[in-house]
């Protein structure tokens, strides 16, 4: 960026400021990390971290409850839109020959502001994922003690309804 003469205005410094780029050093592959994982490592940790233990724990309650059949078109447009989001990290890989993830991406392409904001965004959606897979665990754990625990806490803890929430009960 320009920098700024002595008239620019604390805003215009300021938004100079949030779009700065990160900028590379000269060897950006030198690491003292080896390089061993073949193209077949990475996809399988990729499918792996994709999968997790929501597929096997929430594929059932859904076409139960929601999908039906469709599940299967659903996993399709899944299917699609994980392939979309892996061709924009192999992208930005290729942009970028520096380790790093969504933050450094963006840091490096976009500006400073951005990958805040992105870095938030990241740490929301792991913290969505946990409860989402917490959530379903408990539920199966419940069922396994034939809903015990659920009517243990209605009973003598509380019981939390929200009208203008449409959460779903488990019996």
């Amino acid at each position: 960026m320009a920098s700024c003469v002595s008239g620019c205005s604390p805003a215009m410094r300021f938004c100079q400021k949030l779009n700065r780029l990160k900028t590379l050093e000269d060897d950006v592959m030198a690491t003292s990390l080896k390089r061993c994982l073949s193209t077949v490592d990475l996809a399988l940790l990729g499918v792996g971290g994709m999968v997790g233990s929501g597929l096997y724990v929430l594929t059932g309650t859904v076409a139960k409850d929601t999908a039906g059949p469709a599940v299967v078109v659903s996993f399709l447009i899944a299917g699609v839109a994980s392939l979309m989001a892996a061709l924009c990290y192999a992208e930005f890989g290729a942009r970028v020959p520096k380790t790093g993830s969504a933050y450094m991406f963006t840091y490096v392409s976009v500006g400073e502001i951005w990958a805040f904001l992105i870095g938030w965004n990241v740490i929301l959606e792991y913290m969505i994922g946990g409860a989402a897979v917490a959530r379903a665990w408990s539920g199966y754990l419940d069922s396994i003690f034939n809903h015990r625990i659920q009517n243990f806490t209605e009973s003598h803890v509380m019981r939390w309804t929200c009208p203008s929430l449409p959460i779903t009960q488990t019996s």
